[in-house]
Parts: C-alpha cells; sequence; structure tokens
C-alpha cells in the first residue's frame, strides 16, 4: 500500500465505518408502576441498563405477573428478532432466558440452576414434613401407652 495512499486511506475508512456501526443487544426495559412491572423485548444500543432514547425498535412485551389463569404473558415479533440476530445483536441474560423459555433459543445456563435449587428445596422440604410426621406419630403412641 506504500504505492497506494488512496487505497490505503479506503481501507482504513472501511474500517471506521464499520467500527462506527452501533452494538446492539436485545434486552428487556423496564416499565410499569410500583409493584406492577412490565417489560418491552427491545432492540437497543449496547448499555448495562438500556434507556428510552437508546431503544432502536421494540420487538416484544413481557408480563411477569401472574393473570387470572396464572399465566405470564409473551408477546415477541419472530420475524423482526430474526432480522436483528442477522444484524449481529446478541442477547442479554434476561432475554436469553425468555426466548429459551420460549422454545426459540437453547436453554440459558440460569434457567437449569433455578430449576435445580427449587427441587432440591421441594426434597428438602418434603424430607422435613416426613420427619414431623414421623415425630407426631410416635408422640401420639406414647400419649395412648
Amino acid at each position: 500500500f506504500a504505492k497506494f495512499p488512496v487505497a490505503a486511506f479506503s481501507r482504513t475508512a472501511s474500517i471506521m465505518a464499520a467500527q462506527s456501526v452501533p452494538k446492539v443487544r436485545i434486552q428487556l426495559l423496564l416499565k410499569g408502576c410500583a409493584n406492577r412491572p412490565f417489560y418491552h423485548l427491545v432492540a437497543a444500543r449496547l448499555r448495562r441498563r438500556p434507556r428510552d432514547e437508546d431503544t432502536i425498535e421494540q420487538i416484544g412485551s413481557f408480563n411477569p405477573m401472574p393473570n387470572e389463569r396464572n399465566e405470564k404473558l409473551v408477546a415477541i415479533n419472530f420475524d423482526r428478532l430474526n432480522y436483528w440476530f442477522g444484524q449481529g445483536a446478541k442477547t442479554s441474560p434476561g432475554a436469553g432466558m425468555l426466548l429459551g423459555l420460549a422454545g426459540y433459543t437453547s436453554m440459558h445456563p440460569k434457567v437449569y440452576m433455578e430449576a435445580w435449587r427449587n427441587r432440591r428445596a421441594a426434597i428438602a422440604e418434603e424430607e422435613k414434613a416426613k420427619k414431623e410426621g414421623a415425630e407426631t406419630n410416635t408422640e401420639g403412641a406414647k400419649a395412648e401407652s
């Protein structure tokens, strides 16, 4: 490129142009009011917590509060989600867990860890109930004799 300085300039200009493209992440943007959270699934410029001015496009919504049928509602525009994944967007951990539970991506490791902890807590609770039940049975048998 020493003989052709124009080519060197165009090469550095293309590198700079590639670096100036904002990195996009699929994230959950907190909306709603106190004790009533509501999330928008958005494509946003890469930040730890997205703000309204950082969002590029709203892709879906997530209501974590159970309704009368004990359902948590999720609405996602998969066409736009595919577009942003095609543009190289990554997911935040929360959005990754939500998309994994929806069956769109592979399950996030935190989902497996949470399920494992819940199973262990349920087993410990059952053992505690059995132990208390056995103690009350032995006390009842002693009282009868």
